[in-house]
């Protein structure tokens, strides 16, 4: 006897996913029960980063990275203006390669003018000075809100507030305002509002447990030009299928850690603030080495940060040394690691500071994080002791 028709309507218990063509189980851009649902854990997702943020969830773009989500803001604001003359675009000499390397870019192709702000010897920025660049056709202010070298933490909220009124004095919309906020995403206020930022960048490399995976918001009313041709993913600013499981990753880690950075910024403080003052009490004046140096403003720095110089050392040296030790640190940005040369962060600042710094001599950045101790500490600084000695022939 023929089973009933009803049989037919009954849920099934078991799924064939034959549609790999478009994605590996599952493509949330397909109208099949998998893809409507891994849209749902998408939308989800995005729901939480914009929570974090105090935005719209429409607003949130998910990228591969950092560097993507800087050069879709970038990139989409100056190709956007292209009709309406050349125009032109802000940032600091001591921004990420993939800021000031895409300003560089712009520049050569003859897609913008560009003004490069120098900071103060401590790091900062002036506010007043970023005031005094912006000129009728500037479109974009571009200012990282901590730097990934030095940790110094700009003042956006004041820079957003001189932007404003030149808007609000010229009746524009522009210039926008960006900021690369990568390496503040453990530490610092993300809510845009309170920045006063138009797009901002995120990247999961930076947050314990968070996939490989970046974060671009963008403000509802702000229109980007293409940068990638394709797909209409993303609100038509990044084609591509999106990485569902590495955006599933970021969301819970980002949440996880906005949850925690406070009780963790106070722990992070303390032990920075005790690396310092170890770092300018090491007592080896016998062998002729000069006091380290710190680099960046010791307030405004973010709570995991050491970076410091040690005159007539060359950074590179001292990191090769201490990595045989087992302690790993870092001479200047991983993305600028595989050149020669100092870091130009570095130079950025000892350029204007009278001091006896040699300005091709680097300096090393000591990151803290949620495994670091005081007894890491003790140890990195006796070891640090013992190879300045070593080197003391550097001195002569």
């Amino acid at each position: 006897m023929p089973k009933s028709n009803n049989d037919f309507d009954k849920k099934p218990n078991k799924y064939i996913y034959f549609d790999y063509a478009a994605s590996a189980k599952a493509n949330p851009s397909s109208i099949h029960s998998a893809g409507i649902d891994a849209k749902n854990k998408l939308q989800n997702s995005r729901m939480v980063v914009a929570g974090v943020l105090g935005v719209k969830p429409e607003e949130i773009i998910f990228t591969s990275g950092g560097t993507e989500s800087n050069n879709l803001a970038i990139q989409g604001v100056v190709l956007n203006w292209q009709d309406k003359g050349l125009p032109h675009i802000i940032t600091t000499n001591i921004e990420h390669p993939s800021v000031i390397e895409t300003f560089k870019l712009l520049e050569k192709r003859k897609l913008a003018q560009i003004t490069i702000v120098p900071v103060e010897t401590n790091g900062i920025v002036d506010p007043k000075k970023i005031k005094k660049e912006i000129k009728k056709n500037t479109v974009l202010v571009s200012v990282m809100y901590a730097n990934n070298e030095i940790g110094t933490i700009q003042p956006i909220k004041e820079i957003a507030k001189e932007i404003r009124y030149f808007r609000k004095i010229n009746s524009t919309t522009f210039p926008l305002f960006h900021t690369d906020a990568v390496q503040a995403v453990n530490y610092l206020d993300l809510t845009t509002d309170k920045l006063g930022v138009d797009l901002l960048s995120l990247s999961g490399s930076k947050i314990e447990g968070a996939g490989r995976v970046g974060v671009l918001y963008k403000k509802k009313t702000i229109k980007l030009a293409k940068v990638f041709g394709g797909g209409d993913q993303e609100g038509g600013v990044r084609p591509g299928t999106e990485n569902l499981s590495e955006i599933i990753k970021f969301s819970s880690a980002l949440k996880i850690a906005q949850n925690t950075k406070e009780k963790e910024n106070k722990r992070l403080e303390k032990l920075r603030d005790y690396f310092i003052e170890r770092l300018q009490a090491l007592d080896i004046r016998k062998s002729g080495v000069q006091r380290p140096q710190l680099n960046g403003d010791l307030k405004n720095r973010l709570p995991n940060n050491i970076n410091v110089t040690f005159p007539k050392i060359p950074s590179d040296l001292l990191v090769v040394e201490l990595s045989a030790k087992g302690i790993m640190a870092s001479s200047k940005s991983a993305c600028k690691s595989g050149e020669s040369g100092s870091s130009y962060v570095i130079n950025a600042i000892h350029q204007k500071r009278d001091s006896q710094v040699d300005s091709g001599i680097g300096g090393v950045r000591f990151s803290l994080g949620k495994d670091t101790t005081k007894k890491d500490i003790d140890y990195t600084v006796k070891v640090l002791a013992k190879i300045l000695t070593k080197l003391k022939k550097w001195y002569h």
